[in-house]
């Protein structure tokens, strides 16, 4: 059995354990070590199913632990779970000498060559199934020197958890926003301060294999402007600048060799996507790039119902959105120029705005990017 470890460094492991929970399989151990027991654990235990799930274990056989979940997990006495941070060993909570006639006893405990076994709970929250730290203390009841180790190594093992649980939840939100971001037909990318590419999503990916309007060179995001490429250096070079561009809504011009246009709007990312990009790499800030075309189609729905428009109404706004003045808008309708004119002017008047130019503004302010 490993030399029983000194407190600063049990509890030294512990919190690495919290940071790295790929280590707890060592950490049990150093915990066996220093509550002098033959076995130590840690579980996941139903007290409705009295279902039990091991999850870190030492000093018991593989065999015990797949019988303990198959068959015997609903005889342990110790499925009435005691409140947190209580150590309870098989006494406490049952009459000991009926508990020696159970199956628990007879057909997994003591084969095993032991008497007694030790929970205590080490979650406050009201987990269905909570964590436990299980103990088997050897051939011998649970000593007063046990249960005090035990009691002692609660806080610090309780918090660790705790810890894991929080970074799990921040992965798994992280990833669930990747996920989403991966999703959009809008590019994404990411850029530390040097505008070396962090991360970039499909749409972005395919932007860049076209190797026009941008590309990567040796990593770094590079446009055909270079005064476009200024622009991403100034701005990129911290995540204050960032997130200055990004309040004021900051926006660069893209063109791509065949004229079209193309814009790449400045994102600041939340501290959790900072973190999370790439193993917390040096990510600053995003770009949101999509071509600049209005989709007139995509917003009518909102346009409508914002602006009450009439189904003619709307055919007109759109019409001098999609194609142009009121003589192109009555040939593309089929209808007068003296009733494209009305419907204009009753629209002009629900959209307060008095001229055609702004009215291809508004319907491009209701035109979502990430559609394109």
């Amino acid at each position: 059995m490993p030399r029983p470890p000194r407190q600063s460094e049990l509890i030294e492991s512990i919190y690495d354990a919290g940071l790295h929970p790929e280590s707890w399989s060592d950490v049990i151990v150093t915990l066996n070590a220093f509550i002098g027991s033959r076995a130590c654990g840690l579980i996941s235990k139903d007290p409705v199913s009295k279902s039990g799930a091991t999850h870190y274990y030492c000093g018991v056989d593989p065999l015990y632990i797949r019988l303990y979940a198959e068959t015997y997990a609903r005889y342990d006495p110790l499925a009435r779970l005691p409140k947190y941070g209580e150590v309870r060993n098989i006494p406490d909570l049952v009459n000991y000498d009926e508990y020696r006639r159970g199956r628990f006893y007879q057909e997994w405990l003591r084969p095993q060559g032991s008497v007694d076994v030790a929970n205590v709970v080490l979650e406050q929250s009201k987990s269905p199934s909570p964590m436990l730290m299980t103990v088997i203390p050897g051939r011998d009841m649970l000593d007063a020197g046990q249960r005090a180790r035990m009691q002692f190594l609660v806080p610090h093992v309780s918090r660790a958890l705790l810890i894991n649980r929080a970074i799990e939840r921040k992965q798994r939100r992280a990833i669930a926003l990747a996920d989403v971001v991966d999703r959009l037909n809008a590019g994404v990318i990411l850029l530390d301060a040097s505008c070396r590419i962090v991360h970039s999503n499909p749409a972005a990916d395919t932007l860049l294999g076209a190797d026009d309007v941008l590309r990567s060179v040796a990593g770094r995001l590079v446009t055909r402007s270079t005064t476009a490429n200024s622009v991403l250096r100034e701005i990129f070079r911290d995540a204050d600048e960032v997130a200055l561009a990004s309040a004021a809504g900051r926006k660069i011009s893209l063109m791509s060799q065949d004229g079209s246009h193309y814009i790449a709007h400045v994102i600041a990312l939340p501290s959790l996507l900072r973190e999370a990009a790439a193993e917390r790499t040096s990510a600053v800030g995003a770009l949101f790039v999509w071509k600049a075309e209005l989709d007139g189609h995509s917003c009518a729905g909102v346009l409508d119902r914002t602006f009450e428009l009439t189904p003619a109404e709307l055919r007109v706004m759109q019409s001098i959105v999609d194609v142009g003045g009121v003589p192109e808008t009555a040939v593309a309708l089929g209808i007068a120029e003296t009733t494209v004119k009305t419907h204009l002017h009753r629209v002009f008047a629900k959209t307060g705005v008095s001229r055609q130019a702004d009215l291809v503004k508004l319907a491009a302010g209701f035109s979502n990017p990430l559609v394109h």
